[in-house]
């Protein structure tokens, strides 16, 4: 039986640095790429493997081989690339930085990278499709809190 959408093709890797920062980036699932590119990027993509940029100062987000998709080219603001403040950190349950200064403002203290993390272990997670970085969030909220904690004590001393 012949599955109409896989795409064959050779065992080419993608580099293993962004084209144009020099980062080292993480290789990803093509699935990541397929669900968060806009429609005209999505058309153009060709390489099998692709690698996450994850410096701040570079406007790409994905690469591959003769390809590159910067941050205009996805559906989504991508956490790295975002001013800090107030971007989403957990794109499955749309969980921000200022959600989580409130949820400190209010209590004292950050419940989220538990409730996350249950969600996590219940299986009820999609980060490879919904997250950019294609990966967890949960060490990026577990930073978070921690930065919105010390903000937050710099800030009543």
């Amino acid at each position: 039986m012949s599955d109409c959408c896989r795409v064959g093709g050779s065992a080419v890797e993608a580099p293993d640095r962004c084209p144009d920062c020099g980062r080292v980036g993480r290789k990803l699932d093509r699935i990541t790429l397929k669900a968060l590119l806009r429609p005209e990027a999505l058309a153009r993509l060709s390489a099998l493997e692709h690698g996450f940029c994850p410096s701040a100062s570079c406007r790409v987000v994905y690469f591959g081989l003769g390809e590159v998709f910067r941050c205009e080219d996805v559906l989504v603001p991508v956490f790295q690339k975002e001013p800090a403040g107030g971007r989403t950190i957990c794109y499955c349950f749309a969980v921000s930085e200022g959600d989580i200064r409130r949820e400190i403002e209010a209590t004292s203290g950050s419940t989220v990278v538990e409730r996350i993390t249950r969600l996590v272990e219940s299986d009820r997670c999609a980060c490879e499709v919904r997250n950019p970085q294609g990966t967890c969030c949960l060490g990026n909220l577990t930073a978070a809190v921690k930065a919105a904690l010390a903000e937050t004590s710099a800030t009543t001393v």
